[in-house]
């Protein structure tokens, strides 16, 4: 049985879950050990965008069991529209997968990372064995046909299935990873299901990640866009200009509706 659902917020429209990076720990051990089965799901600037035009990332997101937030951007997008979020509702896989991994190999947790590219994630992979002796980790690149129908996508399902994971894990860059677990959830036996973007890239020394403090002053989005400005610029220069003017537009909606309803209280 599950635990309690911890709180949730609204964010322009979409369900989040205001967990730490221990709360999404516990969640995950509480899954495994009841012998459950959670989808995790997260949200960024770049995932709420995605959401307002492809409905199969609005359907993964209300079928998740949770939504973090991924991204101080969200925190302080939150804050602007008068919710009370703090940084440590930040749960980012860079985050608490160093407090996850160890309790995985005291546990023998199985844990199956799906995506990268060939030979990216076992180059990770090898990375975090080191780091954490005894983590039983297996791996599987991202490139592959993920067509429902296709022998590439059933040969990955198979596999996966052969190694019953406890804990799997789909970076596969948005909003693919959230379809493909959307549309094969049923074959997929993992006690924890969650998309993780691009970490075992940042893993394996791929892609650079950005000092941890620059999170705190909500700059990490620059580090990444100077990192890769052909590949990140429109969604870090235009996107959240969209999503700007969505909050713009619904502070809006309800202020007027605050103005009818005051309006429609005061006697004539």
């Amino acid at each position: 049985m599950k635990s309690k659902c911890p709180s949730s917020v609204s964010l322009l429209g979409f369900k989040v879950n205001l967990l730490s990076d221990r709360d999404v720990v516990a969640l995950m051990k509480d899954s495994i050990d009841t012998d459950s089965h959670t989808v995790f799901g997260n949200h960024n600037s770049h995932s709420l965008y995605l959401c307002k035009r492809e409905p199969k990332m609005r359907e993964f997101h209300a079928m998740a069991d949770y939504v973090l937030i991924d991204g101080m951007s969200l925190i302080l997008l939150g804050r602007l529209a008068g919710l009370r979020l703090k940084r440590e509702h930040r749960a980012t896989s860079l985050d608490f997968l160093p407090l996850l991994l160890p309790e995985a190999v005291r546990q023998s947790w199985r844990i199956y990372y799906l995506g990268s590219r060939p030979g990216v994630a076992e180059k990770g992979a090898e990375k975090l064995r080191a780091q954490y002796p005894g983590l039983d980790i297996r791996t599987h690149d991202g490139y592959f046909n993920t067509s429902g129908s296709s022998k590439e996508n059933r040969e990955v399902l198979d596999d996966i299935k052969d190694y019953s994971p406890h804990i799997l894990f789909v970076g596969m860059g948005m909003p693919r990873q959230e379809i493909w677990i959307l549309e094969n959830r049923k074959d997929l036996a993992a006690n924890v299901i969650s998309p993780c973007g691009a970490h075992m890239d940042y893993v394996a020394g791929e892609i650079p990640t950005a000092p941890r403090w620059l999170a705190l002053i909500y700059l990490e989005w620059l580090y990444r866009l100077v990192s890769e400005p052909r590949r990140l610029w429109y969604r870090y220069l235009v996107e959240p200009l969209f999503l700007m003017m969505t909050l713009t537009h619904e502070l809006a909606k309800q202020a007027l509706s605050d103005l009818e309803r005051v309006g429609g209280s005061v006697p004539h």
